[in-house]
């Protein structure tokens, strides 16, 4: 790799990795800076160069090819070296800057981490706002591609080699009953009577399917009495009645400062949610996404107050 990247011009490196990041010539052109005739006149050297047509016209956009799959790993690897070497002449001061970053999250985060940045903000970047869209996991990766997000707080382990993830805590789960809950008393539950109890269950793409796994293991599936798609509608819907939920412990704390709900330790082993930060992999991060994801990672990762 080395031979190669002393005859390679090192915009064609740049290039190729993020039309391999993005599928897109529009969004490598404004990543890059250039028009799309730049990058699409780019692309036509590296194909010279390979000897390979590296990606194809697809439904989603750009599909690699065997070819640029190989040299992906490789050259993305080079090119973070070299950014990781001359990232200091380039700096983002958040205490003068004035921008806007778009972040996806689900509801669980904004209910529980969200608050957490908002309140450090003011301080820390005065100027700095943000935008939070909801958290669509399955197109996630495409939109920090195009650029049209900066970053995403998700529970599923994403394992795409077009986005980075970082790491930040564990979440393990927490029973929650109506504080005047008929039968059920005291700060746990035994595994008797919530094999009693009817339950909520929360399903869909947001990672947090630990709760519906172990009901299952236990055979306790036809005791949920309603699917939702939201852990915000969960206070709600258990506040007035009888129904048992299964909630992420820091969603489940918020929840019970604002509800008459209480919390009840669970008998059953919880897989917990690994939560974790996706964002642009540091080589095509911008001096403002290397900032706001530090300043995520330091505010949001465990241990946390």
């Amino acid at each position: 790799m080395g031979s190669m990247m002393a005859d390679f011009d090192l915009n064609l490196v740049r290039t190729f990795v993020l039309l391999y990041e993005t599928r897109s010539v529009t969004a490598t052109a404004e990543s890059m800076h250039v028009t799309q005739p730049t990058i699409s006149y780019s692309l036509q050297k590296l194909r010279r160069r390979f000897d390979d047509e590296l990606f194809r016209r697809a439904k989603g956009g750009l599909e690699p090819t065997t070819t640029a799959r190989e040299l992906y790993e490789p050259l993305r690897e080079a090119l973070a070296s070299i950014d990781s070497t001359v990232s200091g002449t380039v700096s983002f001061d958040p205490a003068t800057a004035h921008t806007t970053f778009t972040l996806c999250l689900s509801d669980l985060g904004e209910l529980s981490l969200l608050p957490l940045l908002m309140a450090a903000l003011p301080t820390r970047a005065p100027g700095v706002t943000l935008t939070v869209r909801p958290l669509d996991v399955v197109n996630a990766a495409d939109q920090l591609g195009r650029g049209e997000i900066d970053a995403f707080i998700a529970s599923p382990l994403l394992d795409s080699p077009r986005i980075a993830r970082i790491p930040l805590f564990a979440e393990g789960y927490v029973g929650m009953v109506a504080d005047n809950h008929p039968r059920l008393r005291g700060g746990a539950i035994s595994m008797a009577d919530l094999a009693a109890e009817r339950h909520i269950a929360v399903f869909g793409p947001t990672g947090h399917d630990g709760p519906r796994k172990a009901l299952a293991a236990h055979g306790l599936l036809d005791r949920v009495a309603l699917e939702v798609t939201r852990f915000a509608a969960l206070p709600y819907l258990v506040q007035r009645g009888d129904l048992v939920a299964m909630v992420p412990r820091n969603a489940a704390e918020v929840f019970a400062g604002t509800h008459p709900v209480r919390l009840v330790e669970l008998p059953l082993d919880i897989e917990p949610a690994q939560v974790s930060i996706y964002t642009r992999h540091a080589h095509a991060r911008s001096p403002g996404q290397r900032w706001l994801v530090e300043f995520m990672h330091e505010l949001l990762a465990a241990p946390r107050d």
